[in-house]
């Protein structure tokens, strides 16, 4: 199984900087970079980014980490995902998710009270007819080749069902290896049910990681996600810890991983200690 590790990119990363992160990590061989939605922050939205970190690299691959779907046409999305597509074929890792995490942001895509995941299981099915199907009656071209692979996050056994029924891979977030393996067996299953099949190497799981301790703002941010999970067991304190994580997650069948910083220290900094770090554990 491809062991792989990408670069995410949280809300404190500013426009201005994109240019000499995106370059740096071409230059040092990096898998990844993974694009946020985060519409009331300085991040640079998910599509404008992807767009702009492929026209300036040959090597680099993009992914959205995660994009909201439900309260977006499916179609205009599949348009957007095919001209990336075809402008940097085999570079464009989309994943979706039900709802932002953020509150503020939730109002911003506009679904009927109530049918949200009605709505994200019926746009998944017109995105991938959309992308993929030549006679489905969406004029979508050039239809992406190899087809794109649309993965999905969420932590919930719907979403697992979900994943199963409609999605090609799964990114997870604030989950414990254990619990990552319960996911991704719970997938697997509805995978199964469905008549469908995950591809093993197809399972992975955004991740944070700190210069030293772990910071109390950050902590009580983490304690209010899951406040039934030491803060310590989902952020790494340090690289060491980022290391035993990582082989736990490993162990629990997961093996794509997008790593991003916290604190205030410069991207630069962070990329080549990622560089140095966990370049070498790719195969």
């Amino acid at each position: 199984m491809k062991i792989r590790f990408g670069v995410g990119l949280g809300a404190d990363s500013a426009p201005d900087q994109l240019a000499g992160i995106v370059d740096q990590l071409e230059a040092s061989g990096v898998d990844s970079l993974w694009f946020s939605e985060l519409v009331y922050t300085p991040a640079v939205d998910p599509m404008v980014g992807m767009a702009y970190a492929l026209a300036r690299t040959t090597r680099l691959k993009v992914g959205t980490s995660v994009a909201v779907l439900p309260g977006r046409h499916p179609v205009l999305v599949a348009k957007q995902l095919a001209s990336l597509a075809a402008l940097a074929p085999k570079r464009v890792l989309p994943v979706f998710g039900l709802r932002s995490a953020i509150p503020a942001e939730r109002e911003l895509f506009v679904v009927p009270d109530g049918q949200r995941a009605a709505v994200f299981d019926e746009s998944l099915r017109v995105l991938r007819v959309a992308l993929s199907e030549e006679s489905a009656g969406y004029a979508i071209a050039p239809k992406p080749s190899p087809p794109l692979d649309i993965w999905v996050g969420g932590s919930s056994q719907a979403a697992y069902r979900r994943i199963g029924a409609l999605a090609d891979g799964w990114l997870g977030s604030f989950l414990t290896p254990d619990e990552a393996r319960l996911a991704r067996e719970a997938i697997e299953r509805a995978a199964e049910r469905a008549g469908r099949q995950i591809e093993t190497d197809h399972f992975g799981i955004s991740l944070a990681v700190t210069d030293g301790e772990l910071p109390a703002e950050l902590a009580s941010a983490v304690h209010r996600r899951r406040p039934d999970i030491d803060p310590g067991e989902l952020v790494a304190a340090g690289w060491d810890r980022l290391h035993r994580q990582l082989d736990a997650y490993l162990d629990a069948g997961l093996t794509k991983f997008v790593i991003r910083p916290t604190g205030d220290g410069p991207v630069a900094d962070f990329i080549d200690r990622f560089v140095a770090e966990l370049v070498g554990r790719q195969n």
